[in-house]
């Protein structure tokens, strides 16, 4: 067992341990993909559940997959790790249910979700804990993520041509991430109008004259990378650019307030007070604001009140938008203080300050 899962498996132990239970059974593709360092026990993207089940007691861990999943599993996703893969018939329930009384060996055992298996008690809502502090391992392959996620959105931005449909810009982007062994979990695309009208602007058919938005949450290896990037043919409106100067201070002071032990609601506390001193006091009515991330696209957003502490080594994607405009990429919460988890590579950058914070975040791109 290597470090990174030797980390992982004490957590879970302590977990177990705690709530006098014996085992835990994943399937989930977040945890599942947390505790393996990366595997993916899923076929259809669009689902929380995978296919295959991951079963961790306090001296081993087993996955449980059919025959069609199997080997794909113990070849690819799971070589040199460890984890035994226990395999049966896809067409045999009964051999189903044997597998996992024998991986099960009686033990008292909760699920994160609904099992194959029939009726058992469920993890709870705390378990999810457990991924948020990221391992040495993990924030560099996070870091390699944000960054290829960065250049993906960056790179297919510049070759957009006035008359493209937004769907066609979409595929463009999903090309530019597939490239990068990158998986678009959100793929957002606003051309003109639309960039003020929608906070989530699905793809259309409409065409891009002068102005556009690129938005991706882009997964590899379980964990998912939030950026955004913004667009305009000529020269910047003076209005527009203001308002994008307005929202990297909001990001910067949302990003400043991000510290170990600050409650959530205190740093929205934070970029609400941003958005009134940059003359915008409304607009986080409009849209969340983000909140930590990791394995889920968001695992907590921040609002009102919200009582739940940023830990250190905890990723977060902050997303303030005016309408118009919008800054968002992925930062890694530390005790030396905030970290960008990837910077812009091929693009312009706005200075952005906070009560003596300092961050640059990317400007809008005149093509």
């Amino acid at each position: 067992m290597n470090d990174e899962r030797t980390t992982k498996h004490r957590r879970l132990v302590r977990y177990l341990d705690a709530r006098g239970l014996e085992g835990a059974l994943l399937g989930r593709r977040c945890n599942f993909s947390w505790y393996t360092g990366g595997a993916h026990n899923h076929v259809a993207t669009a689902c929380d559940v995978g296919a295959s089940w991951l079963l961790v007691t306090r001296d081993r861990a087993t996955v449980l997959a059919n025959n069609i999943e199997a080997p794909r599993l113990r070849e690819e996703e799971l070589a040199g790790s460890g984890i035994e893969v226990l395999e049966y018939d896809y067409a045999d329930p009964a051999a189903a249910a044997r597998a996992f009384a024998e991986a099960a060996g009686g033990r008292k055992v909760a699920s994160d979700a609904p099992s194959p298996w029939g009726e058992m008690p469920r993890l709870d809502a705390d378990f999810d804990r457990l991924r948020w502090a990221l391992t040495p391992a993990e924030t560099e392959r996070y870091r390699r993520l944000c960054g290829d996620t960065a250049a993906a959105v960056e790179a297919t931005a510049r070759a957009v041509r006035a008359g493209q449909t937004e769907c066609a810009i979409a595929g463009a982007l999903a090309a530019e991430l597939a490239a990068r062994d990158c998986t678009p979990w959100v793929l957002l695309v606003a051309a003109d109008a639309r960039v003020a009208a929608y906070r989530h602007p699905l793809p259309t058919a409409g065409v891009v004259r002068s102005y556009f938005m690129l938005v991706t949450c882009a997964e590899r290896g379980g964990l998912i990378a939030a950026c955004t990037r913004l667009a305009a043919f000529g020269p910047v409106p003076d209005d527009l650019a203001r308002r994008h100067r307005a929202v990297a201070t909001v990001d910067a002071a949302l990003i400043s307030a991000t510290r170990p032990g600050a409650s959530l609601g205190a740093i929205f506390a934070e970029g609400q007070a941003a958005y009134a001193a940059v003359g915008f006091p409304d607009e986080w009515r409009r849209h969340h604001q983000g909140g930590s991330c990791g394995y889920l696209p968001r695992d907590v957003k921040a609002g009102p009140g919200e009582t739940t502490e940023a830990l250190a080594d905890q990723a977060f994607a902050w997303n303030p938008s005016i309408a118009g405009t919008k800054s968002e990429d992925t930062i890694l919460c530390t005790s030396a203080g905030p970290q960008l988890l990837a910077r812009p590579t091929d693009w312009p950058t706005v200075r952005a300050e906070w009560k003596g914070f300092a961050v640059d975040r990317p400007d809008i791109l005149a093509l």
